[in-house]
């Protein structure tokens, strides 16, 4: 073998050598970088970082106890200020209540004793009931200048939010619970009950 042949032995020996080294250096960077990703993928999870997601839900969800409770109080203040608003119109719409209830009896003595005239306008008690009549007619003008009106009743069916059904009585050819007669007046003051009108009911 000549001294060429020799020379070109050994050097593709040695490419062959290099070729070799490098295949397992190559191996082992992929054994490196496959042993890193699953130290990536395997890594335990921190505790730190387990303990502060824990503490933000539990926050969060404080901070939704703590919303619907503020807009249950929001609520419940909206509520609170439009019934106070209501009253509050109630007691002006109102205000005169206490001293219409008040003169009610007083109009009822005046009716009373109107009643007691007879047909007969020339006498001395038909005169002396001139002056009441002329008073209660003045009294009644006052208060229906207030929207005070009496309650129609008679001969109406009997209405438990309006009438009080103190005597029943049954009547031949007339139909059960109707007013058949009215023992005391009631009067609406703006449209709300001041007091009942106090009836008799057929049965």
């Amino acid at each position: 073998m000549s001294d060429m042949e020799n020379k070109e032995n050994n050097i593709n020996a040695k490419k062959e050598d290099v070729k070799k080294e490098n295949k397992q250096e190559n191996h082992s960077e992929q054994v490196k970088k496959d042993e890193h990703k699953k130290g990536i993928f395997n890594k335990k999870e921190d505790p730190n970082k387990v303990k502060y997601e824990k503490e933000i839900n539990k926050l969060k969800e404080e901070n939704n106890v703590l919303n619907d409770k503020l807009l249950r109080i929001s609520a419940e203040m909206q509520n609170m200020m439009r019934r106070n608003e209501e009253k509050i119109q109630n007691l002006f719409k109102y205000e005169g209540e206490e001293l219409i209830k008040k003169l009610l009896p007083t109009l009822d003595n005046f009716e009373r004793a109107i009643s007691m005239d007879d047909t007969n306008l020339l006498d001395e008690v038909s005169k002396f009931l001139s002056g009441f009549k002329m008073i209660y007619g003045n009294l009644s003008d006052v208060l229906k200048s207030y929207e005070v009106e009496v309650i129609d009743c008679l001969h109406q069916p009997f209405n438990p939010n309006t009438m009080e059904a103190v005597l029943v009585e049954e009547v031949e050819g007339i139909e059960p619970n109707m007013v058949i007669d009215v023992l005391q007046k009631g009067y609406t003051y703006k449209g709300k009950v001041i007091r009942h009108a106090m009836v008799k009911v057929s049965k």
